[in-house]
């Protein structure tokens, strides 16, 4: 055998005789004491394994036997992997050419070769698949040289070996580059321009106004372009776009097709309703209140029937990621048959466009990713895509982040990256292509950091040479990509500079006579007045919520049908077993009405989806949704298995995550409007770390933008001596953003009650009616006898805005005080009050419902009582917390003269006392005084 063959696709196979032995010997070590190898053979043990011979073999010439040479041969393996892992470092790909580009580590002297050591090289050595274009070592390296430092980056040497090897693959076999045609680069450039002239002619036409500009990163529109066509092409049935206001414009016209004089009119303050098309493709959905024109959305369905939607969004950088990637899961699931609802990621895709310095600054883009792979959230792989304009607002790079690229956050999570210099459109146009195809092929996220600049400040009236001189200093002279193209499409010979000047000219003269037939439109027209929908302005309508007694008990007996291979743990089977007695004892505890609730949700057709932490068998192990047999830890799911369901149930466990869990949640449920979307924190505090959502979406959304939710949030809420952050659902916050029917709050307290507000809910879902639903769950009465549901409750009754204290008040004329109170407090007070023997000069009136407050319902009671000389709000929450500060004004207008009163813990910082011995004695106080004589 020849001493100078060489076994194509791995190191080893360089080498035979001598030089193989030496290999061998050294492996041996290795595997012994790895510590007395060098390096570099380290390295390649590694990543190769043992140096075994195999394959056909291919005659090489040059490869000499010497120690010194076959150091040369790992040197160059190592060169060609450096390039893989490093190339990105030294890549083109600032088009300001503002980043010190660092090649140290994939110079030929670092490795001790030079030119003529990599001639003597077979190509083979460096790939699987040796491209036609290249004969030996140096045209290995100069190939991936170019393929590695061009104006396309990677970064894939983190993640999964099958997942790298299919990208390096893809990338050196020259599979990933895209070749277009004239008529495509012609197309190309009209984009470009289209882009370039839409912000050009806002910029002049209206001047001083804010659009938070595209320019810099026109190949955004590009990228979208591209990847809606491939999702088409596969025969998606929705893509979804989130994006923050940078751009929004722009997308929203050529990606969104929302017409020049739609968006125009606003920006001329002439009602856009009177350039709608006609032909149905494009949906707007309005708020009264309104919202400024770069934080609003649309969705255009495609002559195909695909819908791309580009997602409603305040100017909270990020958050819209959770809601887009809800809103997906939504829209790949069948949810219309009993079980869990059928996944198919195929007919959906998620799109979301980050910013820079928000990518790396915001948590829940971390979020985002942890949940992307989980069960219950997974969409199949979003694509992420950074919109780099290489700064933050006035931040530089090094004041913004403590990681070389804003994208690092992804790689922590096993994700590919790809930069692309924005400047190269056609590069654009590849990583677009090879990005879906990722997604396509394994169903992950994928990152492209889409790297360009900011041609203007952070607004269009922001001067940026104040902060970054040097930086705009640049960008004044730098020509734009639509410039740049053209030229390289006349270089080419495909067009001449005039024609790329007069298809400039064409387009702007196109805008300018959209905008006149605006200014013609808004001088003869008035304007549209946007009034909140009449469903909206009135309370919930009286809906049947009740079940029959026959219905519940089969409802019962089917939720306790276990499979006979199935055996639940011992203790918790006895605990659902007596659910069979409890029926008959009037003793249906929360988790049991709930349960019950749901399957009766179920069976009016109604799919369910809940998530939160520890949600399945429920923080105070109250649920018990899926069950777990003792054996085999197999799982059975109750709620499949009820008879006549109509469509699907699912409950997840969702990861410690509450900003991005909520937003996940409200976007399915906005996608889905039939299902009834629950989450629920696991102690009611716990949602602070969710502010974000309630204010900007589920709180408002309606009223800015026209969206419709009918989401359910449970909060635990109940001071009862557990410390500060385990006690209060902080009420007064919900409470504060109460205005206009935006939602209903309700703090029950009792399982009947909770039955039937969780029917009505469902019973409005699909209806210009909906509105979301806050609910103060309760911790110590999920058990609480007092708080327990009636059969009788459930199958006659309905949703008591409130509720009057059972025992009290039979004596109109003896009662001088009524009280007023929500949730636990009530069930303290009843459970001291016993059958109310010794306070005939009370009654209390237990308020389920919050918001809107039931003004007129407790003004019927309080008329009742003619003695009554005040009325108390009491509550266990301190002063300046809880629902005294919204209840007083209504008390006061309801008070008519008699005494308002509070009664509960004094102001404090803190939610609770922090120890059960304080808190009992502060409880006890609250009681005391509320009922004393």
């Amino acid at each position: 055998m020849s001493n100078n063959v060489l076994f194509a696709g791995s190191p080893w196979s360089a080498f035979s005789g001598p030089n193989l032995g030496y290999v061998m010997e050294q492996y041996d070590l290795y595997l012994q004491s790895p510590e007395q190898v060098e390096p570099e053979l380290v390295t390649l043990f590694q990543q190769f394994g043992a140096p075994v011979l195999g394959g056909e073999q291919v005659a090489v010439e040059g490869v000499a036997h010497e120690t010194g040479n076959i150091q040369k041969i790992f040197a160059a393996v190592k060169l060609a992997d450096g390039l893989r892992s490093h190339g990105h470092l030294a890549a083109d790909i600032y088009p300001l050419k503002d980043r010190q580009l660092d090649s140290s580590r994939i110079e030929l002297s670092a490795y001790g070769l030079s030119e003529a050591d990599l001639t003597a090289m077979p190509a083979s050595l460096f790939f699987h698949n040796v491209p036609g274009s290249v004969t030996n070592g140096k045209q290995a390296i100069d190939y991936l040289r170019a393929i590695y430092t061009g104006k396309i980056a990677y970064e894939y040497a983190h993640v999964d070996d099958a997942e790298r090897q299919w990208i390096q693959d893809k990338i050196e076999s020259g599979k990933t580059t895209v070749s277009l045609t004239t008529e495509q680069k012609k197309e190309l450039l009209e984009r470009l321009t289209r882009v370039e002239d839409f912000e050009r002619f806002i910029h002049k036409t209206f001047v001083g106004q804010k659009r938070f500009s595209i320019e810099g990163l026109d190949t955004l529109v590009v990228l979208l372009d591209e990847i809606v066509k491939k999702a088409d092409d596969e025969k998606m049935k929705f893509l979804q776009i989130g994006m923050a206001h940078r751009g929004r414009l722009n997308v929203l016209t050529h990606v969104v097709n929302k017409p020049y004089d739609m968006m125009f009119a606003d920006f001329a303050h002439v009602p856009n309703d009177y350039f709608f098309p006609e032909d149905g493709t494009l949906e707007i959905s309005k708020g009264w209140t309104g919202d400024v024109k770069y934080h609003m959305g649309a969705t255009y369905t495609k002559d195909s029937g695909m819908k791309v939607k580009l997602a409603y969004n305040p100017s909270h950088l990020e958050v819209v990621s959770p809601i887009i990637t809800g809103s997906t899961r939504a829209a790949q699931e069948d949810t219309t048959k009993p079980g869990a609802p059928v996944h198919d990621a195929s007919k959906a895709l998620a799109v979301l466009v980050h910013g820079d310095a928000a990518f790396a600054g915001e948590g829940i883009v971390q979020e985002t990713f942890n949940y992307a792979e989980t069960t219950g959230f997974s969409t199949g792989g979003s694509i992420h895509i950074i919109s780099n304009n290489m700064i933050g607002f006035t931040t530089e790079h090094f004041d913004s982040r403590s990681t070389r690229y804003s994208s690092d956050v992804a790689k922590g999570y096993g994700i590919p990256v790809i930069h692309v210099n924005a400047d190269d459109p056609e590069a654009v146009v590849q990583v677009a292509h090879l990005a879906f195809e990722y997604r396509q092929t394994f169903g992950k996220d994928i990152l492209i950091d889409l790297i360009g600049y900011r041609r203007f400040g952070h607004n269009e009236t922001d001067d940026p040479t104040v902060t970054n001189p040097l930086t705009y200093k640049i960008v004044s002279t730098h020509p734009t990509v639509r410039v740049l193209y053209g030229e390289k499409l006349a270089n080419e010979g495909i067009l001449s500079l005039e024609q790329v000047k007069k298809l400039d000219e064409e387009i702007y003269a196109e805008m300018q006579a959209s905008y006149d037939h605006v200014k013609e439109v808004g001088a003869t027209k008035g304007h549209f007045e946007i009034e909140m929908p009449e469903e909206v302005k009135n309370e919930y309508p009286e809906v049947e919520t009740s079940v029959s007694k026959v219905d519940l008990k089969q409802i019962n007996e089917d939720l306790l049908a276990w499979p006979e291979s199935f055996e639940p743990q011992n203790k918790l089977a006895k605990i659902l077993n007596k659910r069979v007695e409890a029926l008959e004892t009037d003793k249906i505890d929360w988790g049991h009405a709930e349960t019950l609730a749901f399957a009766a949700i179920l069976r009016d057709g109604n799919p369910i989806r809940i998530s939160g932490q520890d949600a399945q068998r429920g923080t105070f192990s109250q649920r018990h949704l899926v069950l777990h047999d003792k054996n085999n830890g197999a799982e059975f799911v109750p709620l499949h298995n009820v008879s006549d369901s109509k469509a699907s149930f699912t409950v997840y466990n969702s990861p410690l995550t509450e900003a991005a869990i909520v937003g996940f949640e409200y976007g399915y449920n906005l996608e889905n409007e039939n299902a009834l979307t629950i989450w629920e924190a696991q102690f009611g505090d716990f949602a602070n770390m969710a502010q974000i959502m309630f204010d900007n979406f589920i709180s408002s959304a309606r009223s800015k933008w026209g969206q419709k939710s009918g989401l359910v949030l449970l909060l635990p809420n109940g001071i009862e001596g557990q410390g500060p952050e385990h006690s209060s659902a902080r009420i007064e916050r919900y409470l504060q953003l109460s205005a206009e029917n935006n939602w209903i709050v309700a703090n029950c307290s009792n399982a009947g009650n909770y039955f039937h507000l969780l029917r009505r809910q469902a019973k409005m879902l699909g209806t210009e009616a909906i509105r979301p639903l806050v609910i103060v769950s309760p911790k110590s009465l999920l058990r609480h006898p007092l708080a327990a549901a009636s059969l009788e409750q459930l199958s006659e009754g309905k949703f008591q805005e409130v509720i009057e204290q059972p025992g009290l008040g039979g004596n109109a004329k003896k009662v001088e005080r009524i009280i007023l109170a929500s949730g636990k407090v009530t069930i303290d007070l009843a459970d001291r009050i016993q059958d109310g023997k010794g306070y005939e000069n009370i009654h209390i009136i237990r308020v389920e419902q919050l918001y809107p407050f039931p003004t007129q319902k407790i003004s019927e009671i309080i008329a009742k009582y003619p003695n009554a000389k005040e009325i108390v709000w009491v509550q266990e929450e301190p002063k300046n917390q809880g629902p005294w500060k919204y209840a007083l004004e209504y008390l006061l207008d309801l008070a008519d003269g008699k005494k308002v009163k509070y009664v509960g813990r004094p102001e404090m910082s803190s939610t609770s006392e922090g120890d059960m011995d304080s808190h009992k004695i502060a409880q006890a106080k609250v009681i005391d005084e509320a009922l004393s004589k």
